[in-house]
């Protein structure tokens, strides 16, 4: 891959506007330290040392495009409660727009904790109440869509399996893209089962990839190329979905991209150290895009992304990456 060329892409990232719509969470990291076992049960006993908050779910998406300097503004639906409170502070004082996010008091917000003690995750505590969108609610949605598709490069869709997104809602939402001629990047849920139409680009990870498919998941193969299962799968949904392209992240082996009327491609990992995954595919999904908006082929916007995720397995914590840190991973390369 032409390094000068994808640090042209990296620079156009700035100028780009990205709309994220999808399941907005608030993500809590609880840090401690472990040195006894409880006498109560076999478990470890963590000394709390502190406590941080990061936008989680479509909004740990928003938060890697603005990251990464574009603009963005973020549509989805919060709780009338503190920890919604505390999800739209965050956004704000990262600078993304906040204008498309419905606070209602019958909804619960998402929240995920994590409690972490010597750089590993001790257990994980979900916090949520599933519930779909109202008639009421899902206008209010497409009509942010129609104000500012507009004004938009791109649209990410991600989708976390918590009720906000519905068949007749990702319909709409690809129909009203692809009449803008904008680009629609879509990080789907195996739980939601939708059909996609009209996408960009549809990144699963290899678990959702077979689940959407209808095969039962097996061991990973080396070389992907010839693993048969996962050849199988992609095609499926590449048939289903009929996406300009279809990226497949397969974890430490890096990335599968099926494109129309082109070989399947295997991008191997970069990950040399990998602390926790968290978030990461909200990272590469916000790549993709700005890769996309910047004029990026479907092959440079797939090695744009396995850069950044491979930058951010190596992170504690829901993170982020920096364009400097991004162009110093592919000079590395």
């Amino acid at each position: 891959m032409d390094n000068p060329r994808l640090n042209q892409l990296i620079e156009r990232f700035g100028a780009g506007r990205i709309l994220v719509a999808g399941d907005l969470m608030l993500d809590e990291f609880i840090w401690g330290r472990v040195s006894r076992i409880s006498p109560e049960a076999p478990v470890p006993v963590v000394e709390v040392t502190s406590e941080s908050y990061y936008p989680g779910g479509a909004a740990n998406a928003a938060r890697n495009v603005r990251e990464l300097g574009a603009a963005v503004r973020v549509a989805g639906i919060a709780g009338a409660d503190p920890q919604g409170a505390r999800l739209i502070e965050l956004l704000g004082a990262a600078g993304i727009d906040t204008t498309g996010v419905l606070c209602d008091p019958s909804f619960s917000t998402t929240v995920k904790t994590r409690i972490i003690a010597r750089h590993q995750q001790v257990v994980r505590v979900d916090r949520e109440r599933h519930a779909t969108l109202t008639e009421t609610q899902t206008e209010f949605v497409f009509a942010l869509l129609e104000q500012a598709i507009d004004a938009v490069d791109a649209v990410i869709v991600a989708d976390y399996g918590k009720g906000f997104l519905t068949q007749p809602l990702a319909d709409r939402i690809g129909r009203k893209v692809r009449a803008a001629g904008k680009i629609l990047a879509v990080d789907p849920h195996p739980h939601t089962s939708l059909v996609w139409r009209d996408a960009t680009v549809i990144k699963p990870n290899r678990r959702e990839a077979f689940l959407e498919a209808g095969i039962a998941p097996s061991a990973p193969v080396d070389p992907p190329l010839e693993d048969r299962p996962l050849l199988e799968a992609a095609r499926r949904l590449y048939a289903l979905w009929r996406p300009k392209s279809l990226l497949i992240t397969l974890g430490a082996q890096g990335m599968l991209l099926l494109e129309d009327q082109a070989p399947l491609r295997h991008l191997p990992a970069y990950a040399k150290d990998v602390f926790d995954v968290s978030g990461a595919g909200d990272t590469a999904i916000s790549v993709l895009a700005l890769a996309l908006a910047a004029g990026a082929t479907p092959g440079e916007a797939a090695e744009l992304a396995n850069h950044a995720s491979a930058i951010v397995v190596g992170k504690l914590g829901t993170a982020t990456v920096t364009a400097a840190e991004l162009a110093a991973s592919i000079a590395r390369s």
